[in-house]
């Protein structure tokens, strides 16, 4: 319900219906008026579609206030005009003493009287049938008022002084129908925004009028209008050309936006998928870790089941290390005698050298032989008294073990509960006894070590646990490695927070307690802090 005419693709029923008969299609009409252009000047050749354009609004406009369907495509706006004032063809009448200029003045001073904003005017040919000059200043004059009572309308002219008059006044505005110079065919689309060309002396060329008769116009109406209309063509042509380049960026431009979105959407599908690739690799990485705990906690419950006592555990675990380090002293050892014995023998060829040089070689070698019978009796000497039973020592260790058997070159020592096969020229007798000296050096040096690991655990300790909202299982699991922790940094008293719900977990957790041998009772906490929500352990 406002004045507009945003039309796209507007086709005349009547003129579809004719060129499909023999196979031709129409060129759809785009326009638009509105409050800042309202009425259009369209001006071009003859033969261009002017008049065209002008019955098509006319037709479609009436057609949409009589209520009937219009040809138009779906995004186009419509508005109603209460009035619609139509000047077009010849109404010339001998009977009324009319002329062809006469009935169009007398069509414009009906329009002058009853136009106002709500008005749809439509003037084809305006100014025509009279001398140009004088026609064409009472157009201009119309045209003013028309302007100034703000109605909207369509006017096509061939003259040029309207042209002028729709480029300087606001609310009026210029239009062309193209027109393709080099076939010399009209295109049938009109263009909003710059007058058109009436082609008069290239049409005048095509149909065969002599060249003497069009110099001569050209002459007439003066080189300045000649050059005029063929800037105001170029000018036209030009726009052709930019607006089909304008065209072309745009598809490019929302080519190239569908290809950024598209290779965003595909960077954001390969980060989720990243994303979901790291989720799997920790839940994976999560699973084997419940699966190790779950390992770690059966080997404790049985050894609880066992009733084993913690000395022995920690024993056990004291040999486990003293074991893994013999290892590796005995790796470097080897590695070390392995340097020495390459460093004697280079010693050895050094002193040869020289004693050849020196021509002393028979009586070094002699003192040579006899230190080395000596070395090697007393390497049999040594080798000899290690027998079953007896005490020893890897050189250069202080580990002190005890000979179980002998077989041929290698040894059964057993270092503590721990048995291994050693070479017999590494081992020597040892006075000392198994687990004395040399055990409380390295129980000294494993203490200090687990001492300052268990400080720092126990800073970090917390007296309280939270398994509300947990399944059976995990609740479990917590509550043991709990319990453990404690009892390791020892804690005399901790608190178990897992609610009262349905008492499934708290059952659970108290048959549990009752099996582990480090906690001497438990029981609800007070009410004040909790109730039988909380389970208050303590601990020996």
């Amino acid at each position: 319900n406002k004045r507009l005419l945003d039309w796209r693709m507007a086709v005349h029923p009547l003129l579809q219906l004719s060129l499909a008969k023999h196979g031709k299609k129409v060129v759809p009409l785009d326009i638009e008026l509105n409050e800042k252009q309202r009425i259009l000047v369209i001006s071009g050749p003859n033969a261009g579609g002017k008049s065209v354009c002008l019955k098509t609004v006319g037709l479609l406009q009436y057609m949409l206030q009589c209520g009937l369907l219009i040809p138009m495509h779906e995004c186009s706006e419509v508005g109603i005009f209460s009035d619609i004032f139509i000047d077009i063809g010849d109404e010339q009448s001998i009977e009324d003493d009319l002329s062809t200029y006469s009935s169009h003045l007398t069509n414009m001073k009906i329009m002058i009287k009853h136009c106002n904003e709500h008005s749809l005017i439509l003037i084809d040919e305006f100014g025509g049938g009279t001398e140009p000059q004088i026609g064409g200043a009472i157009a201009e004059a119309v045209l003013k008022r028309f302007n100034q009572r703000q109605t909207f309308g369509i006017i096509t002219t061939h003259y040029q002084n309207l042209k002028h008059f729709a480029e300087d006044h606001e609310g009026v505005v210029n239009g062309a129908m193209l027109y393709d110079r080099h076939l010399m065919q009209a295109l049938f689309q009109l263009q909003i925004g710059n007058p058109g060309s009436s082609f008069a002396v290239e049409i005048a060329r095509k149909i065969g009028l002599p060249e003497d008769v069009i110099a001569d116009a050209s002459e007439i109406v003066g080189s300045e209008y000649i050059n005029a209309d063929k800037y105001l063509q170029d000018i036209v042509r030009d726009k052709r050309y930019w607006e089909g380049k304008r065209q072309t960026i745009r598809q490019r431009e929302k080519h190239m936006e569908e290809t950024i979105s598209r290779y965003q959407a595909e960077i954001e599908e390969l980060q989720k998928s990243r994303k979901e690739i790291l989720r799997k690799a920790k839940e994976e990485v999560g699973q084997l870790m419940q699966e190790a705990n779950a390992r770690i906690e059966n080997t404790i419950r049985s050894i609880k089941e066992a009733q084993a006592e913690k000395s022995k555990t920690r024993q056990a675990r004291q040999e486990l290390n003293e074991f893994r380090e013999s290892i590796e002293v005995l790796a470097n050892k080897e590695q070390e005698e392995k340097i020495a014995r390459k460093m004697e023998k280079l010693r050895e060829k050094q002193n040869r050298k020289k004693e050849k040089k020196n021509g002393q070689g028979s009586t070094t070698s002699l003192s040579a032989q006899a230190i080395a019978e000596q070395q090697a009796r007393k390497e049999a000497e040594q080798l000899s008294s290690i027998v079953p039973g007896c005490n020893v020592k890897i050189k250069g260790q202080t580990v002190v073990g005890q000979v179980m058997e002998v077989n041929g070159k290698n040894a059964v020592v057993a270092f503590g509960d721990l048995k291994t096969i050693v070479k017999l020229d590494r081992l020597e007798r040892s006075n000392a006894q198994p687990k004395q000296a040399d055990v409380t050096t390295k129980t000294t040096y494993i203490s200090g070590q687990t001492q300052e690991s268990m400080y720092e655990k126990k800073l970090n300790f917390k007296q309280d646990i939270d398994v509300r909202g947990m399944r059976g299982d995990e609740a479990m699991q917590a509550v043991t490695y709990f319990i453990d922790d404690a009892i390791l940094v020892g804690m005399s008293r901790v608190r178990i927070l897992h609610g009262t719900g349905t008492g499934i977990l708290r059952t659970l957790i108290r048959q549990y307690l009752e099996t582990v041998p480090g906690v001497s009772r438990f029981t609800d906490e007070h009410i004040q802090f909790g109730g039988a929500g909380i389970t208050v352990v303590d601990l020996n």
